[in-house]
């Protein structure tokens, strides 16, 4: 029995080692695929000559701003103009009841019309007093009188004229009109309400906002440079970002620059000017002046996409190496530019970095590198 046994057994076996692979020892059995590389975007960093301008913090401001004031009292009649509209200078804004500065004007000159009668009866009593001289039938002394109240008419002509023309002013007063072109806010009172009665009540406010000014500081080591400018011996350009990182359409000129140093900030002050049509710009606007610095050659730039921030704030990117492993490099940026970052320490010129795909690797991983389709452009702005 035991025999037959260790017969069937060694058929099974026989058997089995008949099968694909059944018998083949433990070294040569098939390893399992590796994963491919993960595929990510890169780009190779470039040493291009781009402009360099210095970005300031800055607030923009009215070119004039003119309070709208009651000169005369009296009753608002009407409001003439569309709150928050374009007011041109001399335009009508409000109407104050007139009637009594039209009766004063009617009295004046009725004043006027009897000072001259004074006046024409003086200068024929005058003349006729001189004749009576000649012929030796009026004294000196008559004569004298006769002339001095020819004198005291027409001064009390000129007193009319005076005020006449006092009375006139005041009826004008009586419609308020633009004392400037620009941009008219609220109404600060409205029909019906009395003005003018003891002060010069405010009516509105007009703000010329084109062009419009853009208040900023530098530090004191700059300005020398600035103030050049400012002054025309240097062209220059100076452009607006928005609060939403876009450039206002127009580019802008310095004015000047202050003459002295603030103490406390050790800064500057500097005003530019800008072209504002459309009325896209309101004061009060906190905004970035550009002012261009010239031309960097060789500055070493990669996208902006490329650099990471540590949980520290170290700028870092991930690098490609020969062998096609990456590496996470700290770097030292400086501008940003709308081709990217200016890197001022880490990489150089030839080198490859990794784009997009962060989040697929880790230092030392081999990757499949891309091409990254971005567009680079080459605008620089120093931070300051």
């Amino acid at each position: 029995m035991r025999r037959r046994d260790h017969r069937r057994l060694a058929v099974i076996l026989l058997l089995l080692c008949g099968l694909p692979g059944a018998c083949k020892p433990a070294n040569e059995a098939a390893a399992p695929a590796e994963a491919a590389p993960p595929e990510v975007a890169t780009a190779a960093v470039e040493a291009v000559t781009v402009p360099r301008t210095l970005d300031l913090p800055g607030r923009l401001a009215s070119t004039r701003v003119a309070e709208v004031r009651a000169q005369v009292s009296g009753i608002i009649q009407e409001r003439a103009f569309e709150e928050g509209s374009l007011v041109r200078k001399g335009d009508v804004l409000f109407r104050i009841d007139p009637a009594i500065y039209r009766a004063e004007v009617d009295a004046r000159t009725a004043g006027l019309a009897r000072a001259e009668a004074t006046r024409v009866q003086a200068l024929k009593q005058s003349e006729r007093t001189e004749t009576l001289l000649e012929k030796q039938a009026a004294s000196t002394a008559q004569h004298d009188i006769a002339i001095a109240t020819l004198r005291q008419a027409e001064a009390d002509v000129a007193s009319a004229k005076a005020q006449l023309a006092r009375a006139r002013i005041d009826l004008d007063y009586a419609t308020v009109r633009a004392p400037i072109a620009g941009r008219i806010g609220r109404a600060l009172v409205t029909e019906g309400a009395l003005v003018g009665q003891g002060d010069a009540t405010r009516l509105a406010l007009i703000q010329q906002v084109d062009p419009i000014y853009a208040d900023f500081n530098a530090a004191a080591s700059d300005p020398s440079r600035l103030a050049e400018r400012a002054s025309g011996k240097e062209e220059t350009e100076v452009r607006l970002v928005l609060p939403d990182g876009s450039l206002h359409a127009d580019a802008g000129r310095l004015l000047f620059t202050d003459v002295s140093v603030d103490p406390g900030t050790g800064q500057v002050s500097l005003r530019a000017t800008f072209p504002n049509p459309k009325v896209v710009l309101l004061p009060g606007t906190y905004v970035r002046v550009r002012v261009a610095q010239g031309m960097l050659p060789g500055a070493v730039i990669v996208p902006a996409q490329a650099i990471q921030r540590s949980s520290a704030g170290v700028a870092q990117a991930f690098v490609v190496g020969a062998d096609r492993t990456v590496a996470l490099r700290p770097l030292r940026a400086g501008a940003l530019t709308d081709a990217g970052w200016i890197v001022e320490e880490g990489l150089k010129a030839g080198e490859t970095v990794v784009v997009e795909g962060f989040q697929k690797i880790q230092p030392g991983m081999a990757v499949n590198p891309a091409p990254w389709k971005g567009d680079r452009a080459v605008t620089a702005s120093r931070q300051p």
